[in-house]
């Protein structure tokens, strides 16, 4: 991992936000740099070699196919990492929030849902 990469997971495996984050998850052809199940977020951390027009071809392409199966892919370019770490983690924790579903499915054993009206 590149240093900004080491600094993100170092903010992002105290589980900013109450927010669970893997590194380096595989999905289909690719290897995610990092992503929140629950948000269905993929953080990128884009080094200057992302600044090629074939590369940002290859990304674009990566990144519709993960829209497909409804997962958004935030791009953050390195520097910025390097520059001000706090905001880009304020920044990922906002948009993985933002992503989270309204409502959680009941836990397995969990009580009953409500009836339509929202009675017992």
């Amino acid at each position: 991992m590149s240093l900004p990469e080491i600094l993100i997971w170092q903010a992002l495996r105290q589980r900013p936000g109450g927010l669970k984050f893997r590194r380096q998850h595989p999905s289909g052809a690719y290897i995610l740099d990092f992503y929140c199940m629950d948000a269905r977020l993929a953080i990128e951390i884009d080094g200057s070699g992302h600044d090629d027009s074939a590369r940002q071809c290859h990304d674009a392409a990566r990144d519709a196919w993960f829209a497909a199966a409804e997962v958004a892919t935030l791009r953050i370019a390195a520097r910025d990492v390097l520059n001000d770490l706090d905001a880009v983690m304020t920044g990922i924790v906002a948009e993985a929030h933002a992503r989270l579903p309204l409502h959680h499915p009941a836990a397995p054993g969990g009580p009953p849902p409500r009836d339509k009206l929202g009675e017992e």
